[in-house]
């Protein structure tokens, strides 16, 4: 099993860093909406739109991508959409988790399809419009939901049930617990510090969102990275929710030892649009 996550890992990245790297944004743009559109299609199946709505949910995510691309704008005064996108997270996710899987399911399907489409094309564009801001910020905002996860995974499995005698949602995720919230924190607050440093050192292409949010003083920097772990929590509690939903395990099997584009978008599909909107403001 480790090996195959690590085959895929690999693989993944011999596509995706020649794509960031280079110098036109377009590329970068291209291969994240081929990701999108493999979403999108993972979405439909877990929704059980059937196969050819599958297929067809894919190539609609992948065509709405390319025609922003290339006729949407540089995406400068968008300031306004990701405030949108942000409500309408704060607004779904919580109805999603005080209400629970058997609530989502009753949802229409046809409602359902089109908040998926719509979470999963918001992010693309979050993330193409990141990676025009620079490739430094870009990572700055991906390792960030990284380091969180990780942090999680470690200290859960070290520390978990072991502080808190409540687990942070059994009835959705029963492994997640406090421990790993606070270590993924931890974790994101010390890569942070070290961003910042090496921000000092050397010459990058771009500002990180950690130096961004510090320009307006470290309380606002905390305040701000805080929300987005939170969020990075919610993002993987809500695709959780999601799979339970459908009775399934991962959102595909498109990435062996890994599960689904999904299943690594996940905590993604909201920090991204979010961080974009810190940005803006």
């Amino acid at each position: 099993m480790l090996r195959q996550r690590v085959i895929t890992a690999v693989l993944l990245l011999a596509v995706l860093l020649p794509a960031v790297f280079y110098p036109q944004p377009a590329v970068f743009a291209a291969v994240a909406a081929l990701l999108i559109a493999a979403g999108g299609w993972e979405w439909a199946r877990l929704n059980q739109i059937g196969a050819m709505g599958a297929w067809a949910t894919g190539a609609f995510c992948g065509v709405v991508c390319i025609a922003s691309m290339v006729y949407g704008g540089d995406g400068g005064h968008a300031g306004v959409l990701w405030l949108t996108v942000t409500a309408i997270w704060i607004l779904g996710g919580s109805w999603l988790l005080a209400s629970g899987a058997a609530r989502w399911a009753s949802v229409p399907k046809p409602m359902r399809w089109l908040v998926g489409v719509a979470c999963l094309c918001a992010a693309w564009l979050a993330v193409t419009q990141a990676r025009v801001i620079g490739i430094n910020f870009l990572f700055s905002v991906m390792v960030l939901v990284w380091v969180a996860d990780i942090g999680a995974y470690f200290a859960g499995r070290m520390l978990g049930g072991k502080l808190f005698a409540r687990k942070l949602a059994p009835s959705i995720s029963p492994g997640k617990t406090w421990e790993g919230v606070f270590g993924g924190l931890l974790g994101v607050a010390l890569c942070a510090v070290l961003w910042i440093q090496l921000e000092q050192r050397v010459v990058l292409d771009s500002v990180s969102i950690f130096s961004k949010l510090l320009s307006h003083g470290v309380l606002v920097m905390a305040v701000a990275v805080v929300w987005l772990v939170a969020w990075s929590v919610v993002g993987d509690l809500v695709e959780s929710l999601f799979k339970r939903s459908a009775g399934a395990k991962d959102s595909s099997n498109l990435l062996p030892g890994h599960g689904g584009v999904l299943d690594r978008l996940d905590a993604l599909l909201p920090v991204l649009p979010m961080a974009m909107m810190l940005h803006s403001l």
